[in-house]
């Protein structure tokens, strides 16, 4: 969809997000991202996870592999992205063995991950027998598994990332496997913003964040994991901050986290940004209590106590969020202190450093000591 149809799209609703702040983490296309969203009113903090340039092909280990693709017939063909594709037959078609390449994949069986890879093999004559409509690699591997394969010599397309776990499940239902590695995907020459935006995400100061491409998803984490805050980024996702992914291979990428994910029906960036017009609004309502003879009213970081906003550090933040879960029921010291910040959960002194913070904040009545037990808001029945 070009950018003019897009903004077509999205004519309806203009300043939907307004007063939202969204992350993103996109490299290509990042300009009409950040244009689409401000449109909508939103505020934007762009901290490209890849390099704007992130394919990069070892064009002699490239030729070396082909080479060993056409020492011999070629029973099936997995294609997994349709800029690999494109590179490898521009690549053999400058060795002068492109004619050879097409003919060897275009006598096997050619299963491919989805439509993208599917228009880069029609555009050169191959033609696939089977494509998941799920767009996953996972679906692909569902589909072998269970064959017989003993004897059959796979040629198996990388897509930025390792699969020899694929290879090697491969293997043991017996198939010769050919891992032919296009590219590899490379990250940002400057990490400080995505370090900057993963602390944004970590103290809840984002409403969502998006991604485009599962490999942004995986080095978005490595790289919190870098600075010790994965646990408190997961923990953000999983209750306010929206990880908004482009389409089903991107948001498979965060099961791995237990991160729950939202993604439009369509894989394209208009349609993301749609999606994210109705569902930050959905969750803008956040959490109503009245708590000893007053109203608190939570969204993400967002405290109203009476109407009046109350500004909290990321560790009273974190003990209210827990004594939220279960408004009324203690919760115990020892809890409390896993839900710290890292860096901050150094005693159980730091959980009463906390409450302190938070009781200073929001009201003293509002939360109850417990002896010998703990904390609890003070809910009235």
């Amino acid at each position: 969809m070009s950018s003019q149809v897009a903004e077509a799209t999205l004519d309806e609703g203009v300043r939907a997000l307004e007063g939202y702040r969204i992350g993103v983490t996109a490299a290509r296309k990042v300009d009409e991202q950040v244009a689409l969203l401000e449109r909508r009113g939103a505020v934007v903090e762009t901290a490209p996870v890849l390099s704007i340039e992130p394919y990069q092909i070892d064009e002699d280990a490239l030729r070396q592999q082909t080479l060993e693709v056409l020492g011999g017939p070629v029973d099936l063909f997995v294609a997994t992205t349709g800029i690999g594709l494109r590179s490898w037959f521009t690549a053999a078609e400058s060795w002068g063995l492109l004619d050879l390449l097409l003919s060897a994949l275009g006598s096997a069986e050619i299963l491919a991950r989805g439509p993208k890879s599917v228009g880069a093999l029609r555009s050169h004559g191959l033609r696939e027998l089977w494509s998941p409509q799920s767009e996953t690699f996972e679906d692909v591997l569902a589909h072998l598994r269970g064959r017989d394969l003993t004897g059959k010599r796979i040629v198996v397309q990388e897509h930025g990332q390792s699969l020899n776990n694929v290879a090697h499940a491969l293997r043991r239902q017996g198939a010769n496997v050919h891992v032919v590695t296009i590219y590899r995907i490379e990250g940002v020459g400057d990490p400080e913003p995505v370090f900057r935006m993963v602390e944004h995400v970590a103290d809840r100061k984002l409403d969502a964040v998006t991604f485009t491409s599962a490999p942004a998803v995986a080095t978005f984490m490595e790289m919190a994991g870098v600075v010790g805050r994965r646990e408190d980024v997961v923990a953000a996702f999983q209750a306010d901050v929206v990880a908004t992914c482009v389409g089903p291979v991107t948001a498979a990428a965060f099961e791995m986290w237990g991160v729950p994910t939202v993604q439009p029906e369509r894989n394209r960036l208009a349609a993301m940004v749609k999606l994210l017009e109705t569902e930050l609004p959905s969750r803008r309502e956040g959490t109503a209590l009245e708590v000893a003879g007053h109203t608190l009213l939570m969204h993400g970081d967002v405290i109203l106590v009476d109407g009046v906003e109350v500004r909290l550090s990321p560790a009273p933040l974190s003990v209210l969020h827990a004594l939220v879960v279960n408004p009324g029921h203690v919760v115990s010291r020892r809890d409390l202190l896993g839900c710290l910040p890292t860096g901050q959960a150094s005693s159980e002194h730091a959980v009463e450093m906390a409450v302190a913070r938070l009781r200073a904040a929001i009201g003293t009545r509002l939360v109850q000591t417990v002896v010998k037990r703990g904390y609890r808001l003070v809910v009235e029945s």
